[in-house]
């Protein structure tokens, strides 16, 4: 559903003509520069991805340990989400999640997170019946300041986090250069009541640059650079760490402007590379070595105009990734054993994909979106397609699905107030590699191995969403209400299978996944700002979701009920926010899939911000306390229930010139 138009302006050098294109977002979240109104975190520049990602109305954080959330979109993880950067295809090398793509960026180089919710995706997006998250890098630009140079730096005394980032930036009419660097360090946390969190360590450093030249007076050709890498990264919630999560990522872009057109082709290329580590967890029954690697290069040609009522994107986007992890185990006093978990499986992926925003009225609109896309996936490594043989016979050592999705959405005013929004869609999505292609996964959240199925049919599932939104005393008071739910056909789920053996030690069994028939996933939420005084503004939010089997049965990781209470005060350059947040006792939790109730709780957070000048310098100050009275919890989302942090006071300073 879509309550939300953010216009994005092209200014056309040449003749000074401005066009807008509207582009429907059900959310962004600023992380650095001017928001204009858009959401912030607290923290500012210097809070993680995952602290901006947690702004966002619609999403949820699976947290393994304190480094690398997974993102969820409404209720829906990574499998049916499409996550971009800058538009381009990373896919993450750990099968066991343990990489999100959001990993690889940090928020030094990044300008905002936008979010489309349910299946109407950015032009690049696929397979996102969830929603998908495009991360825009931060770039200097043309005909900006010609020179800036950034400094922040941060410390939170639970578990002694150091943060520092520097970033510069030249900019000219035909030139411009921003380059840059992000590092943090963090030792164990403390959780509510004092006591030490093992494992859950990390330290990681990102370097980036963007460039870009100017050809000629329409046309101009951009640089991306980005190098990020954690290593000793701990994991509580599983049985391994990380020595080392490596991501190199790049791109090439031509873009051309026309009198009411934009026209942009990027090339890109990234890899993955992510190495597991037991060394140094105590009493390791087997020691394993768990590579895996990822790589993806691809190509997408964006094709924007405006003729009349209508707002139109063309998008034609490839790519092919291949996927590579295997296993070596080290039993005392035997010879190691070796295990291909994915088999080198390359993917290639082809799609087209249009948009129409449609201005009917001064009060009406319509938003029409539809992408098409095919793909073949095959298996290169023999070894592990032979071991997958022996429980499907039948299969081949190549692939192909056609996917696709379509979508309309209809945004109407009434009486000048109430703003109303009505959407439905249809999407469907192929099995990732790991639901059809891996080989004994253990699974730490429920304890079974688990077993990919090559038959495995097209997931699909068809959207209804609605929205109301409504303002009163001349916009001192708003509130709005939004629901979506998704019937699903085939869902994909881990199946138990009595007839297998688990490989994994102390594993409870195997499940392979398989499709059911039917499953079905809801949302509501109902959001509220009031304007107290000039000063004064208090938001709140309280949000309701449910998902259930063909049988009737609780989906995994639903969230239950969850709310929030803020409140603000601005006076000239200083911003106080005291913040109340919760989630009720998950009532209803898949406890056929292995998942255990989590307790309700609540905490408090307070947060100030003092913003002053020294000639031309800009200073901001930020300062806050989170879990306010140290109380020990766990979200529903926590892996395991690992506890999240106790009682953290941070301090940050960011300096520009």
């Amino acid at each position: 559903m879509v309550l939300e138009t953010v216009l994005l302006s092209t200014i056309l050098l040449s003749d000074t003509v401005v066009t807008e294109k509207a582009q429907n977002l059900d959310e962004v979240v600023i992380v650095s520069g001017a928001g204009r109104g858009r959401k912030h975190s607290a923290k500012g520049q210097v809070a993680s991805i995952d602290e901006h990602l947690s702004e966002l109305r619609n999403v949820n954080l699976v947290r393994r340990g304190s480094y690398a959330w997974e993102p969820v979109v409404n209720n829906m993880q990574t499998e049916r989400l499409s996550t971009t950067i800058d538009g381009m295809k990373i896919f993450y090398a750990c099968t066991d999640k343990m990489d999100p793509v959001t990993s690889y960026v940090e928020s030094g180089n990044l300008q905002s997170i936008s979010l489309n919710s349910g299946l109407d995706g950015n032009p690049q997006a696929t397979g996102n019946i969830g929603g998908s998250l495009d991360l825009k890098l931060r770039k200097a630009g043309f005909d900006n300041d010609p020179r800036h140079i950034s400094l922040s730096a941060g410390h939170e005394w639970n578990g002694h986090m150091q943060v520092y980032g520097a970033d510069a930036a030249l900019s000219n009419h035909r030139t411009y250069l921003n380059a840059g660097a992000f590092y943090r360090h963090a030792d164990n946390y403390k959780v509510g009541g004092g006591e030490e969190l093992q494992f859950s360590q990390f330290q990681k450093v990102n370097v980036f640059t963007n460039a870009g030249l100017r050809l000629a007076e329409k046309d101009m050709l951009e640089a991306t650079f980005i190098f990020d890498r954690a290593t000793d990264v701990g994991y509580p919630a599983l049985n391994m760490d990380v020595a080392k999560a490596e991501g190199l990522i790049t791109s090439l872009s031509y873009k051309h402007l026309f009198p009411r057109a934009s026209w942009e082709t990027k090339a890109y290329y990234n890899h993955i590379t992510h190495e597991m580590d037991d060394t140094k967890r105590p009493n390791v029954a087997i020691h394993m070595d768990m590579p895996g690697d990822s790589g993806t290069a691809g190509v997408y040609s964006l094709l924007t105009t405006s003729r009349k009522l209508h707002d139109l994107t063309l998008n034609y986007d490839l790519y092919y990734n291949r996927l590579f992890a295997d296993m070596t185990m080290y039993p005392g006093g035997a010879a190691p054993m070796y295990m291909v978990t994915w088999p080198d499986v390359g993917t290639l992926n082809t799609g087209v994909a249009l948009t129409d925003n449609v201005s009917i009225t001064h009060h009406q609109s319509l938003r029409l979106s539809a992408k098409v896309a095919w793909q073949q996936q095959r298996l290169n490594n023999e070894e592990g397609y032979h071991a997958l043989r022996v429980f499907f016979p039948g299969m081949t050592d190549a692939y192909h699905q056609t996917t696709g999705r379509i979508a309309a959405n209809y945004n109407f005013f009434i009486f000048n107030f109430f703003n109303c929004s009505i959407g439905a869609g249809w999407g469907s999505r192929a099995p990732t590699v790991t639901e059809a292609y891996g080989y004994y996964l253990n699974n730490t959240f429920d304890q079974y191995d688990y077993i990919g199925n090559p038959s495995l049919k097209n997931e699909s599932a068809v959207e209804v969403n609605g929205a109301l939104k409504w303002s009163l005393f001349n916009g001192l008071c708003s509130m709005a209400f939004d629901a979506n739910a998704f019937l699903f056909s085939n869902y994909i789920i881990g199946q138990f299978e009595t007839r297998l053996s688990p490989m994994t030690v102390d594993a409870e069994g195997v499940k392979v996944y398989g499709n059911i028939s039917h499953a079905t996933i809801a949302n509501a939420s109902l959001t509220a700002e009031w304007q107290l005084t000039e000063r004064v503004n208090w938001n709140g939010k309280v949000s309701y979701s449910t998902g259930r089997d063909a049988d009737g049965d609780p989906l995994p990781l639903i969230s239950p009920v969850s709310w929030q209470s803020e409140l603000q005060y601005h006076y000239q350059r200083l911003q106080v926010q005291a913040t109340i947040k919760g989630n009720a006792r998950q009532s209803n939790y898949g406890a056929k899939y292995g998942e255990t109730a989590a307790k309700a709780w609540t905490i408090v957070n307070l947060a100030a911000q003092y913003q002053f000048f020294v000639h031309s310098s800009q200073f901001i100050v930020r300062a806050g306390v989170e879990n306010l009275f140290d109380k020990q919890y766990a979200t529903y989302a926590d892996w395991n229930h690992i506890p999240q942090k106790g009682r953290n006071i941070y301090l940050n300073l960011t300096f520009e010139l």
